[in-house]
This record gives structure tokens, C-alpha cells and sequence, in this order.
């Protein structure tokens, strides 16, 4: 009978054990109680404002954890700081693999024992906004202190924002524009400049066989250019419903033109000259390409070499267009609207020092390869030594983000050019398969655009 009464004492241990680590980890050993609330320090912040001086959770031990796929060095730094200040805090950073992190977070988040705060990515937004409370900022607060702030605003509430706007940008390769007799006033800003260039970059041996592209966008140039050159026409991306994708249009099947014609006219590249343009650049076989900010991440890790510049999109004209290319955005963190009341009051709290302060929002956007959002870094030093973003800057305002759009836009798009660039399908044949194919795979999604709120909309 002994047996049996340990033997089910043990069980039920067990028991008690699971279900206290499950979730978050809620140990609160080691933690001081907290009973001094006036700190002695300054509030931080212009328009978002974090007064440190006050108890939190009343000053009682609490734990609570944060979830991220990416940056943990960064939000350690933040919690680390925010710890200093309240003793009976800890707040335990979770490090999940990419693919793993948005097949458990959802899971997490239906519970009452997910993470209290949460990375986000737009790319995600269904999957997640359900489950996720607004912040308790004042969106007016939030407006004044960074930028892009308006299109993530639901019925007058924000669940999360961009910290950082990475966008498309042109990567040259610095030892071949000196070779050619290039200098920093050859930097096109219009396109017809740009194809002038890339002759002048492309090289051919006595067989006329291509050795050196002045241009590449073989591998994922098209699909990522393409989305975004409408815009310097004042073509928007989605129809008037916002819900409807304008693929099918003149201006796509122009640009198109355009880029074909710069292999098939100008001879500066070709779809036959390797099928990815990020190696080609890399291993110092073409001269331009088209990438966004992450290739400074790619081009620091695996081609140290390469001695690299960067300038914006061409445009038609040097007149200032609609927008000069779309940008998405790296989010800030989303709090958990199901974890237990104190634990949100904590996140909430956390998330107010992070976006009060300048160090966050700087150092995760160096860490992505992103344009900090918020303005008051818009000149800092730092910022502008980074040759990305010194790029992004005179015309910061001038992106637009379309929201986040089903990636059946830029699958069904990369399909467009294997069509026209591979198969020689006429370009208003593929783009018009093109359109159907994205009303066809976006037939079930919950996508609205949210292109209206551009700041300069009404130049259309």
C-alpha cells in the first residue's frame, strides 16, 4: 500500500513539475522584492515615454519570456538594462530555429502559458494578430516618434510596427566601376544613365562570349524588382478593393520590356550567364545587381573580398517620382493577449523602454540590415556610416509599404520570368498568365493593401 501511496506521490510530482515548466518559464528563484520606487533617474523617451521611476508588478518577483527567432543578443541587451532597473524582473529570451518558431508560437499563443512577448513578422500578420494585444501607447505618441507607423494602425489601435525599413537598392562591384573608367559621378540616378553604365561594365571575350556582366538579375531579380518599380509611375501594386492584385497592367509589361531589353539589346547580362545572381556578384563575375539590405549581411559573411558600393533605384526621370520602391519592414514585438494579466502589464512596461529609448530600435536594425524608423535617429552618425542606409536616407519618406502581400506574388511572379526570359513567351501573354495565376492563389486570402495611407497617396 506504501508502494502504491509513493508510487502515485511520485506521478503526481511529475505532474505538478510539467505543467509548471510548460510554457514560459515562471520561476521567479533569485529574484529581489522591490520596494523602492522612486529610482532616481530621468524619463526617457521624446513622444513615447518610459518613466522608470515606479514599481512594477508592485513590486512582487515575476518572470515572464520572450520568444524570438533572430537577434537574441539584442533583446538580452534590452532585458539586462530593464533588469538593472527592477530587481524582482526576469525576463527569459527563447532562441526558436526559424521554421520551428511559427509552427510552435501560434500553439504557444491559444494557451494561457505562451510567451508574454513575441518577434514579429509581417509575413505572418493572420496567423498571429488574433492572439495579440494593443499596445498601450498612444498611437499619436508612437506617430511623432517614427515613421510608417499609420499603416499598421487597426481601429485605431497598433499591435505591432516596423523598427526598421529595409528596401531594394543596386550593390556595384567597386574594383570593376574603377576599371572601367567609372568614378562616383557616373552613379546613375534614371535609367537610361544606368544602361549606359552597365555597357560600359560588361565584358566579352574575342568569341563575343559573355565573361563579365554589367547586370544581373538572374535568380531572384525580377520577382524582387518588379513589385516595386510600378511605383516610381504612380502604378499601385493592388486595385481600388486593395484586395485584387494589378499585375496585368502597362506599366508592368514597360518595365518588363525594360529589363529584357537589357540583356536582349543592351547585351549587358544574360539568363544563360549562371542562375543566381547573388553568387555571380560574389565571385567577381558581375558588376551590378539588384538586392535588398540583406546582401550586405551575405556579401560580409561568405564574399569578404569584394570591395562593394551601393546606390538607390534608378528612376525614369530625375524628377521626383511617386515612390522611388516598396519597402518592407522588420517588426517590433507583439505581447501575448492570453498570458496571465501581470505578465502582459510586464511587456507592456518592457516594450516602452525599448521603444522609448534610442538603443533597441539602433541596435536591431544594424543587426537586419534595416534603416532605423525611428526619427530621432534618422541623423545619427552611426546610421549614415552604414552605406546602406546612408542611401535609404535623403528620401526615407519616399518608400511605400503595400502591407503584407501573399508571397503567391512574387512565386507567381519569378514564374513570369522563367517564362519570358527562358521559355521567349511574349511578355503580355506572361504577365496577363501571371495576373490569373495570383487572383487564382490569393483567391482565399485575407489580404487588404494598405497603400491609401502613403503619406504622399493624393500625388497619384
Amino acid at each position: 500500500m506504501m508502494k502504491k501511496l509513493l508510487s502515485s506521490f511520485l506521478v503526481l510530482s511529475m505532474i505538478f513539475v510539467l505543467a509548471a515548466c510548460s510554457g514560459g518559464d515562471k520561476s521567479v528563484s533569485g529574484l529581489k522584492k522591490d520596494d523602492k520606487p522612486d529610482k532616481g533617474m530621468k524619463v526617457i523617451g521624446d513622444h513615447v515615454k518610459f518613466d522608470p521611476n515606479k514599481l512594477v508588478n508592485d513590486g512582487k518577483p515575476i518572470s515572464i519570456e520572450l520568444w524570438t527567432w533572430f537577434g537574441k543578443e539584442v533583446f538580452q541587451k534590452q532585458a539586462d538594462e530593464y533588469q538593472k532597473i527592477y530587481p524582482n524582473v526576469k525576463i527569459k529570451v527563447v532562441n526558436q530555429p526559424w521554421e520551428d518558431y511559427w509552427k510552435k508560437l501560434p500553439l504557444q499563443l491559444k494557451g494561457k502559458d505562451g510567451p508574454a512577448m513575441f518577434n514579429v513578422h509581417n509575413s505572418y500578420h493572420s496567423n498571429i494578430i488574433n492572439f495579440m494585444a494593443p499596445y498601450d501607447i498612444p498611437v499619436d505618441a508612437l506617430n511623432q516618434d517614427y515613421i510608417g507607423v499609420q499603416p499598421h494602425v487597426i481601429d485605431n489601435k497598433v499591435y505591432y510596427f516596423d523598427y526598421g525599413i529595409n528596401t531594394g537598392m543596386f550593390y556595384y562591384n567597386k574594383d570593376m566601376w574603377k576599371e572601367a573608367g567609372l568614378t562616383d559621378a557616373d552613379i546613375p540616378t534614371t535609367w537610361d544613365q544606368f544602361r549606359q553604365v552597365a555597357k560600359k561594365l560588361t565584358k566579352r571575350d574575342a568569341d563575343g562570349k559573355l565573361v563579365q556582366a554589367g547586370f544581373n538579375l538572374n535568380g531572384d531579380g525580377y520577382k524582387a524588382m518588379i513589385a516595386g518599380l510600378g511605383y516610381q509611375k504612380g502604378e499601385l501594386l493592388f486595385k481600388e478593393d486593395g484586395k485584387t492584385v494589378n499585375f496585368d497592367n502597362p506599366t508592368t509589361v514597360e518595365n518588363t520590356q525594360m529589363l529584357l531589353d537589357l540583356y536582349n539589346k543592351d547585351k549587358v547580362g544574360s539568363p544563360d550567364f549562371g542562375d543566381d545572381s547573388t553568387k555571380s556578384f560574389g565571385n567577381g563575375q558581375t558588376a551590378m545587381v539588384y538586392k535588398w539590405g540583406w546582401m550586405q549581411g551575405e556579401l560580409k559573411n561568405n564574399y569578404p573580398k569584394i570591395q562593394w558600393g551601393v546606390f538607390r533605384t534608378p528612376t525614369p526621370t530625375n524628377d521626383v517620382p511617386f515612390a522611388y520602391d516598396r519597402y518592407n519592414g522588420e517588426s517590433t514585438p507583439g505581447i501575448n493577449k492570453n498570458a496571465a494579466k501581470e505578465q502582459q502589464a510586464v511587456a507592456q512596461d518592457f516594450l516602452k523602454f525599448m521603444l522609448a529609448g534610442n538603443d533597441f530600435v539602433k541596435d536591431f536594425s544594424f543587426a537586419t540590415g534595416t534603416f532605423p524608423a525611428k526619427k530621432s535617429l534618422a541623423n545619427d552618425p552611426d546610421v549614415l556610416a552604414n552605406p546602406t542606409n546612408k542611401i535609404i536616407a535623403p528620401n526615407i519618406e519616399r518608400y511605400i509599404w503595400p502591407g503584407a502581400f501573399p508571397s503567391a506574388i512574387e512565386t507567381v511572379s519569378d514564374k513570369v520570368f522563367q517564362d519570358i526570359f527562358y521559355n521567349k513567351v511574349n511578355i503580355k501573354d506572361a504577365i496577363k498568365s501571371g495576373q490569373e495565376q495570383m487572383e487564382k492563389d490569393m483567391s482565399n486570402s485575407d489580404f487588404t493593401s494598405v497603400e491609401s495611407k502613403y503619406k504622399f497617396f493624393s500625388e497619384r
